[in-house]
């Protein structure tokens, strides 16, 4: 690994803890760390030139409010936070300092994720075509600090229309004032058996009180519909998860 080598010790991190005192600590001393529940190490604020404008994003998952520093960053936290296997999340977690070939160098990570496993997941957001040597080093010694500590490493970059376009709709629905619960009853049985959005929603009622519902179910993921392939229209096939060791 060249400079870095193999050794855990160059690493430094530094972060603001449970009682929002900043701390330095080597990585061996704080792997452990719940950084999805710590205050961001430095806080976003506009600039002068800046392309993209900073937004918060408010997660369902955590019912709290997340600092993005771009649209694409907020739009992948916003993935994350469709993910139901994500419990934790939170944004600029700490800031890792390694030996560099021009001296120490520190990077602050985009986001941390907590898996309903327990696995943590650092993520940087860049599109390929805009790293920069300086940012391909960054990258790396964070990748080879998360091998080091357990935890995984991802760079995520631009994210396909349709499936960006799908999930922003839904997340319109996310938060829980959308909740029916005699409603989902209904939408849940009406999907027992694979079929169209709209056929489905008017089986289980007045279309006007049934859609926003549906939406939030299927923001849940507790009614599953392809967000991936195909945009989101009256036509799109809803059905119930797969049972455990179904297909």
């Amino acid at each position: 690994m060249g400079v870095l080598g193999s050794d855990v010790t160059v690493f430094d991190v530094e972060y603001v803890d449970r009682d929002l005192i900043r701390r330095r600590e080597p990585l061996t001393a704080c792997w452990s760390e719940r950084f999805e529940r710590l205050s961001p190490v430095r806080k976003i604020r506009p600039y002068p030139g800046q392309r993209s404008i900073t937004r918060d994003y408010w997660v369902a998952t955590t019912r709290a409010r997340l600092a993005c520093e771009s649209h694409l960053e907020r739009h992948h936290a916003m993935l994350l936070d469709f993910d139901p296997q994500v419990v934790g999340l939170a944004g600029q977690p700490f800031r890792l300092f390694w030996p560099g070939r021009r001296g120490r160098r520190g990077h602050v990570p985009d986001l941390f994720v907590r898996r309903h496993d327990g696995q943590a997941v650092v993520a940087g957001v860049r599109p390929g075509e805009l790293i920069e040597p300086g940012d391909a080093e960054a990258f790396a010694a964070t990748a080879r600090a998360c091998e080091l500590a357990g935890w995984a490493f991802r760079r995520t970059g631009t994210i396909e229309p349709v499936l960006l376009e799908n999930v922003k709709w839904l997340a319109g629905y996310r938060r829980a004032r959308f909740h029916d619960g005699e409603i989902a009853g209904s939408l849940m049985a009406a999907f027992a058996q694979p079929r169209t959005l709209f056929d489905g929603a008017h089986a289980a009622g007045d279309g006007i009180k049934v859609l926003p519902v549906l939406y939030h179910l299927l923001w849940l993921q507790k009614l599953r519909v392809d967000v991936a392939s195909v945009r989101l229209g009256p036509d799109s096939v809803v059905s119930t998860p797969s049972l455990p060791g179904g297909p």
